[in-house]
């Protein structure tokens, strides 16, 4: 199987139910960002975003018009966040916690939307 079906299944999914989950209870955003002040905490999900934002970039790194362009992005936000948490944790937590407090429901629609263009690109669900 194509690695860009694979990641488009694996990033659509993983969107739709991180919205209803951040939807379903709209404490878990406070408790993240709460989290990110514990430096052990901060370590390891920078860790993990570097990993999965490397994973993702070394097998996909595909800059073409269409739904591969989504998830080539996705992979480099990854990497991106993960690294300006590691080196500039508190500088990044605190852009973040602005991005989040500005933008919170317009971020959960796109995470929304973007995971429903994939799936709907992989899965042909709507036709359009």
């Amino acid at each position: 199987m194509d690695n860009s079906i694979v990641l488009a299944k694996f990033w659509g999914w993983y969107l739709i139910i991180f919205f209803f989950i951040l939807s379903l209870n709209p404490k878990r955003i406070k408790q993240i960002f709460n989290d990110l002040k514990d430096e052990k905490f901060l370590i390891i999900f920078a860790f993990l975003a570097i990993i999965v934002g490397l994973l993702n970039s070394i097998f996909h790194n595909i800059w073409e018009l269409n739904y591969k362009l989504i998830i080539t992005l996705i992979g480099w936000s990854s990497l991106c966040i993960g690294l300006a948490l590691f080196v500039l944790p508190k500088q990044t937590v605190s852009w973040l916690e602005f991005l989040n407090i500005k933008l919170v429901q317009v971020l959960y629609m796109l995470l929304f939307f973007v995971g429903i263009y994939l799936l709907n690109t992989v899965y042909g669900i709507v036709l359009v």
